[in-house]
């Protein structure tokens, strides 16, 4: 319900990796209209994250965001955001999911989707985050493209870390094609 929702994000620290994609920057705007303590933006395009950032700030919602250029991938830079804002929840929406590219470029599906996932799923173990939420796609029930198994290989990572979780929720969430999302039909 709206109201569960508002008790689990109000006046949290929430980071959203995949900000300023089509996905992560409506997980964003939702997010917002919760009033977080602060609203975390990971997001590796810079032109995307300038956009929600923006967008968020002139809402008039008097948010406290912090966006960062910042790569899944990169566990250094990962980390640091960690050590620095200390997210109680975190939404992981950063993900390659054009089937056709990906088909051409599995290494980097790989890289983002698998790899990706697990540094973010990782540190949020680390971390103790309460909350952890892995943005998935229905391509990964019965893949058919290496888009659809590097988001099965990290659901199943993330369901490992659950079940060796004490007090943290780690979920994955399958969404299909999302209307005008980039890369949708």
């Amino acid at each position: 319900s709206d109201d569960a929702l508002h008790r689990l994000l109000s006046q949290r620290r929430v980071l959203v990796t995949g900000a300023g994609g089509s996905i992560g920057s409506e997980i964003c705007r939702q997010v917002a209209c919760h009033q977080p303590a602060l609203l975390i933006l990971a997001e590796r395009a810079e032109n995307s994250l300038f956009r929600i950032n923006h967008e968020l700030l002139d809402s008039g919602l008097n948010l406290n965001v912090a966006p960062h250029v910042a790569d899944v991938c990169d566990v250094r830079q990962m980390r640091s955001l960690f050590e620095r804002y200390q997210p109680e929840i975190v939404v992981h929406a950063a993900a390659h999911k054009h089937v056709p590219l990906m088909e051409l470029n599995p290494g980097r599906a790989i890289s983002n989707n698998v790899l990706g996932t697990k540094v973010v799923a990782d540190l949020s173990v680390e971390f103790g985050v309460e909350r952890i939420v892995l943005i998935s796609t229905d391509k990964a029930v019965t893949p058919t493209s290496v888009m659809g198994a590097t988001k099965q290989l990290a659901e199943r990572d993330v369901h490992a870390l659950a079940d060796q979780a004490d007090s943290q929720v780690l979920l994955s969430v399958r969404f299909g094609n999302v209307l005008a999302s980039d890369g949708s039909v």
